[in-house]
């Protein structure tokens, strides 16, 4: 199989980390007899200090022209003051919006090796569910939105229409088909009439299926229950703010937000990341972990590729890895390995 994948590392540690993704993606490519053709191009900070734009033609033409897009992260602490015109999250935003990055899928996993010493010895064992984030709608692009009396009343316009509601939910479903056939949509039902239309349609879809049971939970009962029930989530479907808000919630539950990848599935080319952000202040240090962006990348020869053992082989790996101890200093504190080193095992191990 031949494909071309677009490399954006990005801000911060987004480099470091993306460098060990590409060199896994490169094993898989030789192990298992395809061609990837790696593409990089800039977003972010490093791109508006380069070219004054947090998104470049020549980076959106590439990702349009992409068979996907792996994407270490953005953001930068000089470009962080939220009254600047321009700002790095914009150029992730306008590539959402650009190539309709509407469902975002984040895979929330315990790992054996990984201690977590939030909780009790043994609550974060087996934990495996995912959460269906809505990405393109809401209040994050929702117009009208900005200040009025002189600047001292804002306002952003929180919207949602039925074709975009059923397209993620579909994404959802048929996670949940593959999985336990379980959904629970997160809402605010009880004041906000965009969480009304969430229900009405999804209540409607579900009809077509009558082994998925879907239950209905609000948003602040949900972030309760995910620290203590996380075990009785299978999917979680939910809208824009409410699943960019969750989804790091639940990251604490595997001991490191380093450990998370996410996938973002568009209508013809699909986008894949760590949760985790630039993490400016490890820059050049080598202590960020990579495991994120490395399970983004096995996500991504999975729903882009349909590469299923190559996907299988790199979560394979990962688990060794940890299972046998090894890790960066997030999740290793008292003998903590370098960033490249991780990446290293984990091809040693495919």
């Amino acid at each position: 199989m031949k494909k071309t994948i677009a490399v954006l590392p990005g801000d911060g540690v987004g480099p470091e980390v993306t460098k060990e993704a590409v060199k896994v993606l490169k094993k898989v490519a030789e192990k298992f007899n395809h061609e990837f053709e790696l593409k990089e191009e800039r977003i972010g900070a490093i791109a508006i200090d380069q070219t004054g734009k947090p998104l470049p033609k020549a980076t959106l033409k590439l990702c349009k022209s992409s068979d996907a897009i792996l994407l270490g992260a953005v953001g930068d602490p000089k470009h962080d003051n939220p009254s600047l015109l321009i700002r790095p999250e914009q150029g992730l935003l306008k590539l959402r919006k650009s190539l309709e990055l509407y469902a975002n899928i984040r895979p929330i996993i315990s790992f054996t090796g990984v201690s977590n010493p939030i909780f009790k010895p043994g609550f974060s064992q087996n934990i495996d569910f995912v959460i269906v984030r809505e990405l393109t709608g809401g209040s994050y692009f929702g117009k009208p939105r900005g200040r009025k009396d002189n600047g001292q009343t804002a306002f952003e316009t929180n919207i949602y229409s039925k074709e975009e509601i059923i397209r993620v939910t579909k994404v959802a479903f048929d996670l949940a088909k593959k999985r336990n056939k379980k959904v629970t949509l997160v809402d605010k039902a009880n004041v906000l009439e965009t969480s009304k239309l969430w229900r009405e349609v999804v209540g409607e879809y579900v009809k077509d299926f009558p082994d998925i049971i879907l239950e209905y939970m609000y948003a602040d009962s949900a972030a309760l229950n995910i620290i203590k029930k996380p075990k009785e989530f299978d999917v979680i479907l939910t809208d824009n703010m409410f699943g960019d808000i969750l989804s790091d919630e639940a990251a604490a539950l595997t001991g490191s937000i380093g450990l998370l990848p996410s996938a973002s599935i568009g209508k013809q080319v699909s986008l894949y990341e760590p949760i985790h952000g630039s993490f400016p202040k490890a820059k050049g240090t080598y202590t960020a972990n990579p495991i994120a962006t490395i399970l983004s990348g096995a996500l991504m020869l999975e729903y882009s590729f349909n590469l299923i053992e190559e996907s299988r082989a790199v979560f394979i790996a990962v688990k060794k890895v940890l299972s046998e101890g090894l890790g960066t200093k997030d999740i290793q504190p008292a003998n903590p390995l370098q960033t490249n080193t991780i990446g290293d095992k984990i091809v040693e191990f495919i």
